[in-house]
């Protein structure tokens, strides 16, 4: 078995994996981690399909898309992938029809989960920010427009803001907090969580309401991190790996989706913003920073 994934979760991922599947690292698990680099993507797919693994767990959307260009043979087990089915990666999420099976991270949904949450603590924001890389994450523009199809949520501007150097993460916050209404949200993706730390101290700098996906962010100083456990979907992933390696199909395995979410709220943030987190938040949030 291989592991090949794009950002920090999946050497986390990998211990997590090893441990469920009770199996040690050095002598069954060949592992790439590009760190959000599309050149050593690509160089990395093409290493591991060389190898000719049993099976493979690509962790991140690109990492996947790639492995999809090179194997329609070698089992994929994807993990923290976003709208495989949009992306052409499998037929439906409940037949993959090929040999790319696994778990979900977010979807559209989600992005009027993180606005609802904002307007809990700032209920006069207008305008949301939805910052990513589209180099990395393209499919986050497709994530808009079926947001602007069904009308949702209503009463708040929600708007692409692609960044891809450390500079345009800067000047875009900039620009954000001279908007009145303005927040930000932090979706998954690569170029994002290599820079989550830059990007929570320019939101606190700024003063910016935001939240992410990424628990650094809060950890970091952001005022709030909401999203699946991907502690768990590595877990239930090794599930699926067991099965594979024992003869199981990944075209009848169905993609799944999170079932276990975490609020983190940097209470500390919230109150120097002059923000007033309300008692049923904190008391739903998994962890408050203080």
């Amino acid at each position: 078995m291989a592991l090949y994934g794009d950002n920090s979760w999946s050497i986390n991922g990998l211990q997590t994996l090893c441990g469920s599947l009770q199996l040690h690292t050095d002598h069954y698990f060949p592992y790439r981690w590009s760190a959000s680099n599309s050149e050593l993507i690509r160089q990395y797919a093409k290493e591991l399909v060389a190898l000719a693994p049993d099976v493979i767990l690509a962790n991140g959307t690109p990492a996947v898309a790639e492995l999809k260009k090179i194997t329609s043979s070698i089992p994929i087990v994807c993990a923290l992938v976003q709208d495989p089915v949009g992306l052409g990666l499998v037929k439906s999420l409940s037949h993959p029809g090929g040999n790319i099976t696994g778990f979900t991270f977010v979807n559209p949904e989600l992005i009027g989960k993180w606005i609802g949450l904002l307007r809990d603590v700032k209920p006069h924001i207008t305008r949301a920010a939805l910052m990513f890389n589209p180099k990395t994450t393209p499919f986050f523009y497709d994530f808009l427009r079926e947001i602007e199809v069904t009308r949702q949520p209503a009463g708040i501007e929600l708007v692409a803001t692609p960044v891809g150097t450390p500079d345009e993460i800067e000047s875009t916050i900039n620009v954000l907090r001279k908007q009145p209404g303005s927040s930000l949200i932090i979706p998954p993706d690569p170029f994002n969580v290599a820079h989550i730390k830059q990007i929570a101290q320019f939101a606190v700098q700024t003063r910016l309401p935001a939240v992410s996906v990424y628990r650094p962010f809060a950890v970091e100083g952001g005022l709030m991190t909401y999203g699946p456990d991907a502690p768990d979907i590595f877990r239930r992933s090794a599930a699926y790996v067991d099965r594979i390696l024992k003869g199981a199909n990944p075209a009848e395995l169905p993609i799944q989706q999170p079932t276990k979410f975490q609020l983190i709220v940097n209470l500390k943030t919230a109150q120097s913003f002059g923000l007033t987190v309300p008692p049923t938040l904190l008391a739903t949030a998994d962890e408050v920073i203080e």
